[in-house]
């Protein structure tokens, strides 16, 4: 699985924040042409972003860079694809996906793309924002129609308009949804991403919201801001105190339970079986992945 602690949305046509983003140390920089940019500046944003890709993206400090394209309906995704699907793109993330049908097309475009641009098939990976009705209903059905998707996005601002209710900082209207793209993501194998958090000078309640999404199964979130990037990765990467359970789990298990024949052995009081022993290298391999894409 890629880590994705934190996905930094900056507009692709803002010159100035475009610039400053080779300093982010975000897990994946993306650079935004959907919500942020207006439709009078999307040519615009085009260009920054393959004149990033041509003189900036070998000195960003993030470790992907990924673009947000508009979807199908707008008919603008085709121009955007065309203008940025070049070496060193790491993904693209399709808005407002709704169906398995979206996906289809955009794998056999970003096919086409590569073979005409002599990259590696299937170099350019999909991230999916599930930010309407339609999308979380077949939120699973899109998230397996490309083996290029890696990741789903919950996206609260556009679900909830698209449900015509109010979005609060407290979320009750988003529950559904936010947990059922999470349990459609693991269900595919994909990364599950929770939503923005758009009072981003509240560092408290961001660290609640996070926090909570993080036991409905996220593994990270999409930013909107860089002081939120740190408490991010903070949340998503084990803490010291789980990884020396996970270890004394293992340890334990494996000389006491599968050394011996057991199916369950005590640690610290517990019992520990098969799904607690799973659980903890879950862990120890989550740390592991984190370590070598800090270490790349």
């Amino acid at each position: 699985m890629a880590v994705m602690r934190s996905v930094m949305y900056v507009p692709s046509n803002n010159e100035k924040m475009v610039g400053k983003s080779v300093e982010l140390e975000a897990d994946i920089l993306t650079l935004d042409l959907e919500d942020s940019v207006p439709p009078a500046e999307k040519a615009k944003g085009r260009a920054k972003i393959k004149e990033y890709l041509d003189s900036s993206r070998s000195s960003m400090k993030s470790k992907y860079l990924y673009v947000r394209i508009n979807n199908w309906e707008t008919e603008m995704t085709n121009d955007d694809l065309e203008a940025i699907v070049y070496p060193g793109l790491d993904g693209v993330c399709l808005a407002k996906c709704g169906s398995a049908e979206n996906v289809q097309r955009l794998d056999w475009k970003l096919e086409e793309l590569e073979q005409r641009r002599g990259m590696p098939v299937g170099s350019v990976s999909i991230q999916l924002l599930i930010e309407t009705a339609k999308g979380v209903i077949n939120a699973h059905a899109a998230a397996t129609a490309s083996p290029r998707v890696n990741s789903l996005i919950f996206g609260a601002v556009d679900y909830t308009k698209d449900m015509r209710v109010t979005l609060t900082s407290e979320g009750q209207e988003q529950l559904y949804a936010r947990f059922y793209t999470a349990v459609a993501a693991r269900a595919a194998g994909c990364v599950a991403i929770d939503c923005p958090f758009v009072a981003f000078q509240d560092k408290e309640a961001f660290k609640v919201s996070t926090e909570e999404g993080h036991q409905m199964g996220y593994e990270g979130r999409m930013l909107i801001h860089p002081s939120q990037i740190v408490p991010s990765h903070e949340i998503y990467t084990p803490s010291a105190d789980a990884i020396e359970w996970a270890e004394g789990v293992k340890k334990v298990f494996e000389e006491e339970g599968i050394a011996k024949g057991s199916a369950a052995v005590t640690y610290l009081g517990k019992m520990v079986d098969t799904p607690v022993y799973e659980n903890a290298m879950q862990i120890l391999n989550t740390m592991a992945e984190i370590k070598a894409a800090e270490s790349a």
